[in-house]
């Protein structure tokens, strides 16, 4: 169903039944994955994104499976070009969130792997929503220049340990990042301001730094959920 990439994981196209949608990803395990991140993409950005793609590909070398898949198909992405309406649809991303999740607990290469959550942009509140629906499964949370505030009354129920990666630049977002890490329930939390960085993290080696954040994150606490 896929082929073989550069990467350092051989990645399959997988379809992902979600209500009454089909979602398409690409799904990555390097051998001896000691966990798999399931990425939560703003909206814009897809599984092919070069961005996603490099951060994919450093958490393959970490030893961790991933599975990029786009929460809305391609004509919703059509639609809300335009009206810029399901990108914020936080209930619609978390149920999807939640169907690729109970697809990886059944698919036999990932059923034994913890599970983490990469969440970007708004992506960002729904996977800390998702995660707040399900603390049992989900080990750990990275959200990257993320809108976490829009998990609104979950952020309390939130017991994965949540990583919160901001631009330094990224003004804005950065106020609304510390206000959801003072009302996130996670024991473990961590906001990391980034110098330099914009709100994409397109300057030279800040995506990198957000790469090893994520590995080093995701790497201590999802083995720590096996």
């Amino acid at each position: 169903m896929g082929e073989a990439t550069e990467t350092k994981a051989l990645e399959k196209l997988v379809r992902v039944r979600a209500g009454p949608v089909v979602l398409e990803g690409s799904l990555g395990i390097p051998e001896s994955a000691r966990g798999v991140v399931l990425f939560a993409h703003g909206s814009g950005s897809s599984r092919h994104s070069p961005r996603n793609r490099y951060v994919a590909e450093e958490l393959h070398a970490a030893g961790l499976a991933t599975l990029l898949i786009d929460l809305l198909t391609e004509e919703e992405e059509a639609v809300d070009e335009y009206s810029s309406h399901l990108r914020f649809d936080i209930g619609l991303l978390v149920e999807r969130l939640a169907d690729a999740t109970e697809w990886l607990a059944e698919d036999t290469r990932t059923a034994g792997l913890s599970v983490g959550y990469f969440g970007a942009s708004t992506g960002g509140g729904a996977a800390l929503v998702a995660a707040a629906h399900c603390p049992e499964r989900i080990g750990a949370v990275v959200s990257r220049g993320g809108r976490p505030d829009l998990a609104g009354e979950a952020l309390p129920a939130v017991r994965a340990p949540t990583l919160l990666i901001v631009g330094g630049n990224d003004q804005p977002v950065i106020g609304l990042n510390e206000k959801a890490l003072a009302q996130l329930g996670a024991p473990i939390k961590k906001l990391v301001i980034v110098p330099g960085a914009t709100h994409l993290f397109e300057e030279p080696g800040k995506l990198e730094e957000v790469a090893q954040l994520a590995a080093e994150w995701f790497t201590r606490y999802l083995e720590r959920a096996v």
